[in-house]
Formats: C-alpha cells, sequence, structure tokens
C-alpha cells in the first residue's frame, strides 16, 4: 500500500505541473514564447500617422509647387549648352581620295543640340573625307577629314570628346580584367598572371607577360583628333591635360615593376601601333600621367557613353568653317558600333542633359494633378474620417 501511495502523489504532483524533482513542468511550446518585453513583443512607441485629406492634399501641392520651378532651372541651364556630334564610323569605307589637296566629301550623320539662343540658325550640314597614306606611319595610314560649321562664338571652356555605342564596358568579366598590382607599379611573375583575372590576355603565346594586362586595357581607345582648322586658317588648339578626374593618378605609377625585366615583358596586342615591344625601360608607358587609358580604364556603366579627349579652358571657338582630321585605328563596325567625335561646352549644370529638368517637371504635373483631382474629390463628397458605417459588412 504504501508503494502504491507514494506512485499517486508522485502522479498527483506531476498532474499539478510539476516534474518528478518537484520544479515547474514546462508547458509543451512554451520554449518558443519571446521574451516579454516591450521589443520582441512589438510595443515600441512608434508614430504612425492618419492620412487624411488635410494632411494629404496640401503635401501634394507643396511638393508639385517645389518641383516645377527646380525642373524649370536644370533645363534653363541645359538650354545654355551647345553640343554637336559627328559620326564618322562609315568614314572608313568611303573611296580614299586621290590626295590631300584634292579630298572627296560627302555627307555624313551628324547632330547639333544648339543653345536656345542659336536654335533658329542655319546649319551648313557637315561632310567627311576618307584618304589612304601609305607612306605615313601605321597608325597614321588611315585618315578622316570632317568639315563642319560652328554658328556662333563658343566660350571657353570647349571640350573634345569620342562617342562609342553598343561597347559594353560594364561587362562582368570585361570589369575584372585587370591587375591592380601590376598597374600600381609592381613586379607580378608571369605565373601569378596566369591565375589572374586577367586571363585571356595575362601571358603570350610565348608565356610572357603582358603591361598592361586584361581586357580593358587591351581595347583602349587609339582613334587620334586633332585640332580645328578654319577656312582662314586659324587654328583651335585642345590641351591632353587635365582631362581625367584628379584622383585617377594615383591608381598607377609611373614606373613599371618590369623595367629590370624586360624580357619577361610585351604590349597587349592591340597596342602593336604605338608600342610593338619594349626593347627598352623608356619604351614602356608612362600610366601616370597617360590621361587618355586613365579615362578608359574608369569603365562605363552603359553601353552608350562619351570620354573626354581634350579640352580648352582659355580661348574662344569663333563661329565659322573648320577641318578636323582623324586617324582611325579603333574598329566598332564588327560589333554593330559606332563611334563619333563630340564637341560641347558647359554651364553651371555641367553637360547638355535636359532628362533630369523635364523629370523634375513631369513629376511636379503629376503631384498637381494628384492634388486637384484630391481636392474636387473631397469637395464634392466628402467622407468622415473614421465612418464605421463604410465598411462592408456594415452595408
Amino acid at each position: 500500500m504504501p508503494l502504491f501511495n507514494r506512485s499517486k502523489k508522485r502522479g498527483a504532483s506531476s498532474d499539478n505541473g510539476q516534474d518528478q524533482d518537484g520544479g515547474r513542468k514546462k508547458e509543451k511550446g512554451s520554449w518558443r514564447k519571446p521574451a516579454n518585453t516591450a521589443f520582441k513583443q512589438q510595443r515600441l512607441k512608434a508614430w504612425q500617422p492618419i492620412l487624411t485629406p488635410k494632411t494629404v492634399l496640401p503635401t501634394l501641392f507643396i511638393i508639385g509647387i517645389i518641383f516645377a520651378p527646380i525642373g524649370g532651372l536644370l533645363v534653363w541651364g541645359s538650354s545654355l549648352v551647345s553640343e554637336m556630334t559627328f559620326d564618322y564610323t562609315t568614314c572608313w569605307n568611303q573611296s580614299s581620295s586621290t590626295s590631300l589637296t584634292n579630298l572627296t566629301f560627302t555627307s555624313m550623320p551628324y547632330t547639333y543640340n544648339l543653345r536656345s539662343s542659336d536654335s533658329g540658325k542655319t546649319i551648313t550640314p557637315p561632310s567627311f573625307a576618307y584618304y589612304y597614306n601609305d607612306l605615313a606611319p601605321e597608325d597614321q595610314k588611315h585618315s578622316c577629314f570632317i568639315n563642319f560649321t560652328v554658328v556662333s562664338d563658343l566660350a571657353a571652356p570647349v571640350f573634345q570628346y569620342y562617342k562609342l555605342t553598343n561597347f559594353y564596358q560594364n561587362n562582368r568579366r570585361y570589369v575584372q580584367s585587370l591587375d591592380t598590382s601590376q598597374l600600381q607599379g609592381s613586379y607580378v611573375s608571369p605565373s601569378t598572371l596566369s591565375g589572374s583575372n586577367c586571363n585571356p590576355l595575362s601571358l603570350n603565346a610565348d608565356g610572357k607577360a603582358i603591361y598592361p594586362c586584361g581586357l580593358i586595357a587591351n581595347s583602349v581607345f587609339n582613334d587620334t583628333f586633332s585640332g580645328f582648322t578654319s577656312s582662314d586658317n586659324f587654328f583651335y588648339n585642345f590641351s591632353q591635360s587635365g582631362i581625367a578626374w584628379p584622383g585617377e593618378a594615383k591608381k598607377y605609377s609611373a614606373t613599371s615593376g618590369y623595367t629590370n625585366n624586360l624580357d619577361e615583358v610585351v604590349p597587349p596586342p592591340n597596342w602593336v601601333l604605338r608600342y610593338p615591344s619594349y626593347p627598352n625601360a623608356s619604351s614602356i608607358p608612362n600610366l601616370q600621367e597617360d590621361e587618355h587609358f586613365q579615362n578608359w580604364m574608369r569603365t562605363a556603366g552603359l553601353p552608350t557613353f562619351t570620354k573626354l579627349y581634350g579640352r580648352n579652358d582659355t580661348a574662344t571657338l569663333p563661329a565659322g568653317q573648320y577641318q578636323v582630321s582623324v586617324y582611325m585605328n579603333y574598329p566598332v563596325q564588327g560589333y554593330k558600333g559606332t563611334k563619333s567625335l563630340v564637341i560641347s561646352t558647359v554651364s553651371w549644370i555641367g553637360g547638355k542633359n535636359p532628362f533630369l529638368g523635364w523629370a523634375y517637371v513631369a513629376a511636379s504635373c503629376v503631384f498637381v494633378f494628384l492634388a486637384l483631382a484630391g481636392t474636387i474629390r473631397h469637395l464634392l463628397k466628402p467622407r468622415r474620417l473614421g465612418d464605421m458605417t463604410l465598411l462592408s459588412w456594415n452595408r
């Protein structure tokens, strides 16, 4: 009997929510219950705005009123900029002229986006001529001469760009195809480069290191532009310095890590016109001073982009007829792209870009329209806030 009594007591204690050791028995699933704190039980103080017509409609009106002048100001700033684009992609396909004094000019694709004060002026369509000179250096054999008109004086600064289309510099493998240690002047052995991001342009067929290695460096733009010569022999020149961002030069070294190992290094394949080989240390390019190279290595985010080629910060470009010569070395038709010469001025907003201003104007119109529509709806058929009779189950 005592044994049975002890069993009953033990069972009774278990039934009362206690375990055999006298402790409190945990309920099933209680270990998943969060602690009873304001944070874990979501009882923290919070601001929960009640959106009423008296708060929403004035807010829409205010935003619309603010956006409208901002958009108008941006559009006006963009209208102060003149931009001329000359597409010389097909110049290569033209028949070669007989001589430099007897050039055969044909019409070419172009775009004039002039400032608002010059919008009514007459534009003479530009033209180009192709000339092949077999006696010139290898990188100057193919020349394209472009005749164009500047309809009014362009105050300094005047910028010279090149523009490429359908060129995807934002490709993942392309963006990663470089070696930062090599660009900063460190010696990187061919065995180390063979397994780097520079592949397949890390080593040549003989196992020598390519400097600079990678797809970006190999595909650098290598067309060259001259200054502008007017019909009365006035020459307008552009500077090649100050065209890269100030911090870009810090990414590169003035000397290469291969100066003492010239037998282990070769130029990129597409640099053969400028650098057939590196016979001595002085022949290796100084990447810290090559701002064209620095601009190219700063990859673009879109397939259509422009990069600065030259600038003139001091002299005004007078109105008149001009000619510019282009030495063509960069192929674009193979991947269905185009290349253009762009001449542009700037204003306080920067270059020609009216999209941002019109986006502000469009947003302003939308906000004002919504505010007016909401106001009319509220005046014609107002609704009492928190009216329980409007709930579907109370109708």
